[in-house]
Order: structure tokens, then C-alpha cells, then sequence
């Protein structure tokens, strides 16, 4: 499906937050540690190398992108690394449900972890805030029986699953 134009998509949408290109973390701005809440186009969640590289790529590309990982280190890092090349527009989470709370509606969730039951935790931890119409998209190497469970299961909660093997994970 054709997106449209990046510059276009934004134009008129009261929920998109201007960043002039900083790079921002999530967590502040107040009480509630919601300052993020539905400003961001992307997420990615797991930052090794190729899930870092993914989401730097993306967000010099236009979109803005929350980034998450079970290591809050590599969030850190990956915000900073953001703001070193170029002042990207990523945001970084400090757990699953703000990493969730983060995406606009419908939320789009890329995955870049382990195969097998690092993938399943990582689901399971993130579709609990997850609602109807919203996407994950697996991009490890992963067993294709195991993509089609998590499809199967993921569809009684009417989130949407992609099987898009990018990495070996």
C-alpha cells in the first residue's frame, strides 16, 4: 500500500507533536511520565546492531520512531546515538506499556529480537497494551509454524501479525 507522501501525512493531524528533528526521551514532562503518549509513527523494539541501524534508517527517513528494548541501556544509547547523527527523531520508552502508549493509533510495532521464546516474551509483553487494529511485525529468521501461532493467536485479540524475516535475530 502507498503511504503517501511523508511530508503530506502530517499535515493536519492535532496529534503530531513537531520535534524539529531533536532527538527526545520518553518519561518526562510531567507526573505521569506520558509526555510521548502517541507521537511517534514507528516502533522499534530490540537494538542490537540491526534493530539500532533499522530504527536510525527509518528516522532519517521521516518518521518518527519510539525504540525499546529489555536493556534500558540500549535505549540510552540508541536516543543518543540518534541525536549524534543529525538530531533523528527517536524516542526512547522506559518500559512496554509507555514503549506502546508512545505510537499512534494504529500502532505499528516492528520486533528485531532473538528467535523462539524471546519473540513470544517480547509479544506477550507488549500486545497486553495493544487494542484492535493495531500491527506487529516480526523481522527475525524465525520457524514458520511459530509465525503462524503467533498470527493465530495474536488475531483472538484482533492485532494484526507479520512474519517479515528480515534477520536471523
Amino acid at each position: 500500500k502507498d503511504i503517501g507522501n511523508i511530508n503530506e501525512r502530517n499535515l493536519g493531524d492535532a496529534s503530531f507533536v513537531p520535534t524539529s528533528g531533536a532527538a527526545i526521551s520518553a518519561g518526562g514532562g510531567g507526573p505521569s511520565g506520558n509526555a510521548n503518549v502517541g507521537i511517534a509513527d514507528v516502533g522499534l523494539y530490540g537494538l542490537a546492531v540491526m534493530g539500532q541501524n533499522f530504527a536510525l534508517n527509518m528516522a532519517s527517513h521521516g518518521f518518527t520512531v519510539c525504540v525499546g528494548n529489555r536493556s534500558p541501556s540500549k535505549v540510552v544509547e540508541t536516543v543518543q546515538r540518534a541525536k549524534g547523527e543529525g538530531n533523528l527523531p527517536i524516542i526512547g520508552s522506559s518500559g512496554p506499556e509507555n514503549f506502546i502508549k508512545s505510537l499512534k493509533k494504529p500502532r505499528k510495532v516492528v520486533l528485531l529480537v532473538q528467535a523462539g521464546k524471546p519473540v513470544d516474551l517480547t509479544i506477550s509483553a507488549l500486545s497486553k497494551y495493544m487494542e484492535p487494529g493495531d500491527m506487529i511485525a516480526d523481522g527475525g529468521n524465525e520457524w514458520y509454524p511459530n509465525s503462524i501461532r503467533r498470527g493465530n493467536e495474536l488475531e483472538t485479540k484482533g492485532i494484526m501479525f507479520i512474519g517479515m524475516g528480515i534477520s536471523g535475530g
